[in-house]
């Protein structure tokens, strides 16, 4: 694992396939002139929209999305997450897929969504994400790259269960995806909060790219993608608008913070 920096990219996803994908080119090119060599897409990255509107693009959206992951890597010569998108599987539903591309356009690693948002949030806004959504029935990969490290994927509701963290830690995870797309609501208290505990109980970066603003109707989300150190000081917020957070990722830093407090290695119950 060498030092480089990465790049956790902020959007305002609509219901326009074509409009997204301009958007999230616009900001990988961004994050490359910043000299980003991983860069992260937030959940929703190319489709934020009506749920049955979704569902009908859904095949379009699946093929378009995968194809332009696989073409930016390859154009700029990075690593890419494209950090959720719809991906039929035959019965009306879709999987929520997070997938990790790499600068040749080969696929490294895909990961289904397990935990679904069917939440009533107290702003009077109700999510039924598995209305639409099959949950994957596998934990999240780690890929381990040799110059990056080894890169844990979750996916946005995820970040609400440390036991999926702890596993991809315990499977060596460094560097931890967080793709989301949280309420305005939940993100206002919840968001920063719990991507430092994550980092901090795992010692490991998280890299949490975000949608931010309003989308369609009621859909508004929080904003402030971020990347987070392993003692869960926030290197680079995003703030509310679209761009990126950028950060160095340092393996001196890394096991600075795992010599110092090592608390993954202090687990008595497994």
């Amino acid at each position: 694992m060498k030092s480089y920096l990465a790049a956790a990219v902020q959007m305002t996803s609509l219901p326009n396939l074509q409009k997204n994908l301009i958007q999230a080119e616009e900001l990988i090119d961004l994050a490359v002139r910043r000299g980003a060599e991983l860069i992260a897409l937030p959940e929703n990255f190319s489709f934020l929209g009506d749920e049955q509107e979704k569902l009908t693009q859904a095949e379009a959206i699946a093929r378009e999305s995968e194809k332009f992951l696989k073409t930016m890597a390859q154009r700029f010569q990075v690593t890419l997450l494209g950090g959720g998108f719809p991906v039929p599987v035959g019965n009306g539903k879709v999987y929520n897929t997070a997938l990790l591309i790499d600068p040749s356009g080969a696929e490294l690693a895909r990961y289904e969504k397990v935990h679904l948002f069917d939440v009533n949030v107290p702003d009077g806004n109700t999510y039924q994400e598995s209305g639409t959504v099959l949950a994957g029935v596998r934990l999240p990969p780690v890929y381990p790259s040799k110059e990056l490290g080894n890169l844990g994927l979750s996916v946005c509701y995820d970040v609400r269960f440390p036991e999926l963290y702890r596993h991809l830690a315990q499977m060596g995870a460094e560097v931890l995806f967080v793709p989301a797309a949280f309420t305005a609501f939940t993100g206002k208290d919840h968001w920063q909060v719990l991507l430092q505990a994550r980092a901090i109980e795992n010692t490991c970066y998280v890299l949490a790219p975000a949608q931010t603003g309003r989308h369609y109707a009621m859909r508004q989300t929080h904003g402030h993608a971020m990347i987070i150190d392993p003692w869960g000081m926030v290197l680079a917020d995003a703030g509310d608008e679209p761009g990126v957070a950028i950060a160095a990722i340092e393996p001196s830093r890394l096991e600075q913070v795992r010599r110092q407090m090592p608390s993954l290695q202090h687990r008595v119950f497994i």
